[in-house]
């Protein structure tokens, strides 16, 4: 076996990504909570590799569905059909420090970008008012807005939205609903979707790779950098300063006044009204980048890697995932074509058979539908079996890969004693549902 083969098999970068040739993306319209095929495919198409890159071909569409976006955001989620070539080994800046900037900054596992907090806004002294990115016209770009505070609205259940037909996130990518507290009730008709739902009692799946190569986990994490210890949540290590007047950086540089902090312009707004705080003897604070150098249960001789970070209530905490600079050399680039020699990556194994199964199934009894909620990242597409007592089958469904939740419409079904199963092989989940008619 060549060794490049077997970088395949054990470098996450490769490894890791949610394939898929047969989904489809979804989406919503506004006021209709059913939502239509997008006819594109959804997730990540193919994985290549050489000696020193990986090329993700992706459109940049997730499985669960976007929109509706109620800020009056005219863009849907188009395909982006593109090749994003990444490092196969990721190297540490010693130089200048590379600052995140508009556009991606990262891809998740299921091809859809990162981006840094900002969206191009800021506040303009002279007209005292916004100005830039779609509010169009040149902000001071002193005090730049935080899209996850400013455009809440404008998000959908996933905390997604597009830019020019570019679908993102900002943050973690999990729906608002299951946060501990919810801060926007758009979940409330449309589906209670994301790529995955936090789990406070499980190390956080790997989520995606920023464009220095380097993995980007969710919220939580060990305790200890070495890998032992309980699992505790990731805490971001800026903290919102104690200002009233927006005159001064937190390094006290006299800069272009903002506007004063109120109702309007709450502290948060700008991403300059946040300092870091060093953390140095505390290692469930992360660095000045959003990472710490630990090992994880796809690194287990470690590496540096960056956290999705999230408060007490698991709403999105800044700097959110990467930023505001980068740790290591921004390597990726989104190419027309592959100019080197490349093997295509294929999964070698049933990854349903390596992970147990968290599920939340619900109501039960039930008399028309059943929900089933993930509690992890779904790697692999998970078939939904519902059977009688003496075996029989009544109903078959599917949780989607790169999703975070399903139904089963058990309307036409007896009353009765069923048996639900989830998955596959080791890692099936079973339950039994009582239905009232």
């Amino acid at each position: 076996m060549s060794s490049i083969t077997i970088q395949a098999q054990t470098n996450p970068i490769i490894s890791n990504w949610l394939q898929n040739t047969t989904q489809m993306g979804m989406y919503y319209m506004k006021g209709n909570s059913t939502a239509i095929s997008n006819n594109i495919l959804a997730n990540v198409q193919k994985v290549q590799f050489s000696n020193s890159s990986v090329y993700i071909s992706t459109n940049g569409i997730p499985a669960y569905p976007t929109g509706p976006f109620q800020d009056g955001n005219p863009s849907v989620a188009q395909s982006q059909n593109g090749i994003f070539k990444f490092p196969l080994i990721p190297q540490k800046n010693t130089g200048a420090p590379s600052a995140t900037n508009g556009g991606n900054i990262g891809i998740f596992i299921n091809g859809v970008a990162l981006f840094n907090y900002g969206d191009a806004v800021s506040w303009n002294n002279a007209e005292g008012r916004l100005r830039g990115g779609p509010l169009q016209g040149m902000g001071d770009r002193i005090w730049n807005r935080d899209a996850v505070v400013a455009e809440r609205i404008g998000f959908d259940c996933a905390k997604g939205h597009p830019a020019m037909g570019n679908y993102h996130h900002h943050q973690n990518p999990s729906t608002f609903k299951l946060d501990r507290k919810n801060i926007y009730d758009v979940c409330n008709l449309y589906d209670a979707d994301g790529l995955y739902a936090i789990n406070p009692a499980a190390h956080s799946p790997l989520l995606g790779f920023a464009y220095d190569g380097f993995p980007i986990y969710g919220a939580y994490a060990f305790k200890n950098t070495d890998g032992t210890g309980d699992i505790v949540r990731m805490k971001s290590s800026f903290q919102l300063r104690a200002i009233t007047e927006r005159t001064h950086y937190a390094d006290g540089k006299d800069v272009i006044d903002g506007p004063p902090v109120n109702a309007t312009y709450p502290l948060g707004y700008f991403r300059e009204d946040y300092e870091f705080i060093s953390h140095p003897n505390e290692s469930d604070y992360v660095d000045e980048y959003n990472g710490r150098f630990c090992k994880t249960p796809e690194y287990p001789n470690g590496t540096y890697a960056y956290f999705c970070t999230v408060d007490e209530n698991w709403n999105s905490a800044y700097p959110y995932a990467v930023g505001p600079n980068f740790y290591g050399i921004r390597n990726t680039q989104k190419v027309q074509s592959i100019s080197e020699p490349t093997t295509v990556y294929t999964s070698a194994t049933d990854i349903n058979d390596q992970y147990s199964l968290a599920m939340n199934v619900f109501p039960n009894p039930t008399y028309d539908l059943l929900i089933i909620q993930a509690g992890q990242l779904i790697t692999e597409s998970l078939p939904i079996i519902l059977t009688d007592m003496k075996g029989i089958i009544v109903h078959e469904s599917t949780l989607k890969q790169g999703s975070s939740i399903a139904y089963a419409d058990i309307s036409m079904i007896y009353s009765g004693t069923y048996i639900l199963t989830i998955g596959k092989g080791k890692s099936s989940f079973t339950q039994s549902i009582h239905i009232i008619h």
